[in-house]
């Protein structure tokens, strides 16, 4: 019977060998990407998600309303409703994304997204790990910043390929072992670093920090590390750093170091990792947006997940909107149009930082998320 499960593991790895062999061969022949900046109808995607994610989308949704009320009512831009990511729709037709709503997200120029929840153990696999492989939304980029302390980070996590890649498709035998595996390509990787150096270049940044384990996972992070620095050649004014993720940890709660760092490059488990302990720095991970970029689409969304315990809890209504909000802010970034997202940092900087009339704890004991809501549009 060993036997048997050995040759069927093999022919199941193999053809997942060939898949992202396929893969890897699209990847390297690029994709044409939007000028949005010359764009005549732009469309963004609304998906809710579950969870909080109602709740807090909710006030995104309002946000931008009013910061894109000329777009909208000229046609440049249109909001369209996403149907069909609730954990219910999924789990009802056993997608981790139901068909008919992934074909409404690809009629999409750029997705604002609510969380989704995915369940521990079975089958089903993150909605946003399939969004982010359907889409080919490369680069999860995500800001951190805290300026009394001079922090100002920004990471470049590599988003479709490492240990999430094929997380629900590993091997079992029964009673034995279990393998799941991690797939790092050169064209993946060659991108995602392409696209952390540029950005440096193009921001007045001097060093990228590139962060692997590439001392104990010589084949994937060593290449991952190999091909980083390649691509730094091309930036001899930028100086380009190895790091191994344990002891970034410990830099990034090490005051005496940690306003040294600009730009990190990394795989995708750790850059999901290490953000979010960057994030809880800033202010906790209610505080942090996230964007998934592309050649041709993308998706914004908060960092943290939908928070089920507080929706069991009756606290969900007390959520914190920021993230969401701060991931509309790079949305707005991302479609060229910098002052509406300038208005929109500035009046959550105000109502978050400086004056802090309408406090949102997350709890009873502060103000709710259609509060927080309130006070930012009064603020716009």
């Amino acid at each position: 019977m060993t036997e048997e499960m050995i040759a069927a593991a093999a022919g199941h790895f193999e053809t997942l060998l060939r898949e992202q062999l396929r893969r890897q061969a699209r990847m390297a022949q690029g994709a044409e990407s939007k000028d949005y900046a010359k764009a005549d109808h732009i469309v963004i995607g609304i998906a809710d998600g579950d969870g909080i994610g109602p709740i807090i989308m909710r006030e995104a949704r309002r946000a931008a309303e009013k910061l894109l009320r000329g777009e909208i009512a000229s046609g440049r831009v249109e909001l369209r409703e996403i149907r069909g990511l609730t954990l219910e729709d999924r789990l009802a037709c056993a997608q981790a994304v139901p068909a008919d709503a992934l074909e409404a997200v690809k009629g999409c120029d750029v997705l604002l997204k609510g969380p989704t929840t995915t369940p521990k153990g079975g089958t089903l696999e993150s909605a946003n790990v399939t969004l982010r492989r359907e889409l080919d939304l490369y680069a999860n980029v995500r800001p951190v910043c805290v300026p009394e302390e001079g922090i100002d980070w920004i990471f470049f996590r590599e988003n479709t390929e490492g240990e999430y890649a094929l997380g629900s498709r590993g091997i079992e035998i029964p009673g034995e072992l279990t393998m799941d595996f991690k797939v790092t390509t050169d064209a993946g990787t060659r991108r995602i670093a392409r696209m952390a150096f540029e950005y440096a270049r193009a921001n007045g940044k001097n060093r990228v920090a590139i962060v692997t384990k590439a001392n104990i996972m010589k084949k994937t992070d060593g290449m991952f590390s190999r091909i980083a620095h390649e691509v730094a050649s091309d930036y001899p004014d930028i100086e380009a750093e190895d790091w191994y993720i344990d002891i970034m940890t410990a830099n990034l709660v090490n005051p005496a170091v940690r306003n040294r760092f600009q730009v990190f490059l990394l795989p995708n488990l750790y850059g999901d990792i290490i953000t979010d302990e960057a994030a809880q720095i800033q202010g906790g991970v209610g505080t942090a947006g996230s964007a998934n970029l592309g050649s041709r689409y993308a998706m914004f969304e908060a960092v943290h997940g939908s928070a089920p315990r507080k929706i069991e809890s009756g606290e969900g209504d007390y959520a914190n909107p920021a993230s969401i909000l701060k991931a509309l802010e790079l949305l707005l970034r991302h479609i060229a149009m910098p002052e509406k997202a300038d208005r929109l940092a500035e009046a959550l900087h105000l109502c978050t930082e400086t004056e802090r009339r309408v406090v949102v704890t997350g709890h009873r004991d502060g103000a709710s998320c259609r509060e927080f809501g309130d006070y930012l549009l009064e603020k716009l």
